[in-house]
């Protein structure tokens, strides 16, 4: 299969102009309110061809009012997720490298106001460490996080990113793909972060409502709203051409964040070639020093969450849909029939978090997690209660299948012929290094039960590679 990449498109905005316009949003809010059934289950037929959703018809959907619609819309939502994604789910685990910031922001436990929180930037041996930890998890996949901060630069965030992919412990342990959640920078320091062979480059606009913004983000950088709104199209100016955008939601009401967030999916595709290759959905919860998180302004309940990331799966089919342990075990249960394509295991959100949590001291962390299990409790779950093939394949990123590219192979259902026998592979790998005796059971069982569906031909292909890592060999993918 050839690697060619369509050259990414220049991106032509207005850095002065937002591209979001609440009249025009609230407009369409206020149009589509109390539809009928009939016009909800003719978005859900829609819906089901995989082609996505328009603005209006997600307002349709965000505005059901009858409750018998639900299970309908979740069984599109599972309908889709399967056509597109199967059954794997994508690991990764969060590491983050620093909590100095220089913002305050009302919700976040590391504001700079915050003066109850032990700042910490790791050093190149502490990070080390934690690294090595996560390797004896089992972890290819990291998701490095940096608070804005002079001391958080982009060289210095390049040399950690070195450091982490240089780490190399016991058999089999390294990091495959780094993906990066730091402040939004100039498309001259993009390029160099870029050069760092990161993954994708993740941000989140937190909130969409320009008015509410301003409210909650009181002092630093992060105070500039079209800065911030732009940092994906500075940052596919720069090469970067996988990039994850998402919504703090409780902030402002969440049919106004969910259409806004659609919203500058459409911009990037129109103006920089490609939309987001992923979007994340953190729902405030408890942290430190933050009297606005113990009482979110639009608290959204579970209910409307599974809603939304139902709603969001049907929107934009091929975008992977990211479930953090923010949420409890069972509420993640559910979201990933719903649609969720990746979730962080085994998470600590306190730089030094993995070593502090093997040692049994606690630093406050960024915000309160939901899901405290283990990594193999996760994945000896994920095998034998929703029958899902954990995936630790990064296969895609190392073959040039990024950006556009991507989502063309995802619009032909390729994830059967790559994806799938990927995560076949790389799972036979965490089960022979990492996984206890009962997790080792399960997924291998799951392992040959899928092979049985696949075709002769591409079950045998899958055999060998599988043979060749149980005799030793390791990081092969198709």
């Amino acid at each position: 299969m050839s690697t060619h990449h369509h050259p990414l498109k220049q991106p032509v905005y207005d850095p002065q102009t937002s591209f979001i316009y609440d009249d025009g949003l609230w407009a369409i809010i206020d149009q589509s309110a109390n539809p009928s059934i009939e016009q909800v289950r003719a978005v859900l037929e829609k819906a089901r061809q995989c082609q996505g959703l328009t603005l209006e018809e997600t307002a349709v959907l965000l505005q059901n009012t009858h409750p018998e619609l639900d299970e309908e819309l979740f069984a599109v939502a599972r309908e889709i997720k399967d056509t597109i994604y199967g059954n794997r789910i994508v690991l990764f685990a969060p590491l983050y490298v620093s909590n100095h910031c220089a913002n305050s922001c009302s919700y976040c436990g590391f504001n700079a106001d915050n003066h109850q929180l032990k700042r910490k930037t790791l050093n190149t041996d502490e990070l080390r460490r934690e690294v090595e930890i996560l390797q004896d998890m089992g972890h290819k996949r990291i998701l490095a996080v940096y608070g804005e901060h002079p001391r958080n630069s982009v060289k210095a965030i390049v040399d950690s990113i070195n450091t982490m992919y240089d780490v190399k412990h016991g058999d089999g342990g390294e990091i495959r793909r780094i993906n990066v959640n730091c402040a939004p920078m100039s498309v001259e320091d993009f390029r160099v972060l870029k050069s760092a062979a990161i993954g994708t480059y993740q941000c989140f606009q937190e909130t969409y409502h320009k008015a509410t913004y301003e409210k909650v983000h009181l002092k630093g950088k992060k105070k500039g709203f079209n800065y911030r709104l732009y940092a994906m199209h500075r940052a596919m100016e720069a090469g970067i051409d996988d990039v994850g955008i998402g919504v703090l939601f409780g902030l402002y009401d969440h049919r106004f964040e969910l259409l806004a967030m659609l919203a500058h999916v459409q911009e990037l595709e129109q103006n920089c070639g490609v939309g987001p290759h992923t979007i994340s959905f953190p729902r405030i919860e408890p942290a430190h020093g933050s009297e606005l998180s113990e009482r979110p302004p639009y608290e959204v309940n579970d209910d409307c969450f599974k809603r939304i990331v139902a709603i969001t799966r049907l929107a934009v089919p091929y975008t992977g849909l990211i479930m953090s342990t923010r949420e409890s075990a069972a509420m993640r249960k559910e979201l990933l029939e719903l649609g969720v394509s990746q979730i962080s295991a085994g998470s600590s959100t306190a730089p030094g978090g993995y070593q502090q949590a093997q040692e049994q001291q606690y630093d406050i962390e960024q915000f309160s997690l939901g899901d405290h299990r283990p990594m193999d409790e996760i994945i000896y779950e994920l095998v034998t209660d929703s029958h899902s093939v954990p995936s630790f394949c990064t296969g895609c990123y190392r073959k040039g299948r990024t950006g556009d590219h991507f989502i063309g192979l995802a619009k032909q259902q390729f994830i059967g012929k790559f994806c799938q026998p990927n995560a076949l592979i790389t799972f036979r790998e965490y089960l022979n290094d990492y996984a206890s005796e009962r997790t080792r059971e399960a997924g291998n069982a799951l392992i040959e039960r899928e092979l049985s569906r696949m075709s002769p031909a591409r079950a045998r292909n899958v055999r060998t590679c599988l043979a060749k890592t149980d005799g030793g060999e390791r990081d092969i993918y198709l």
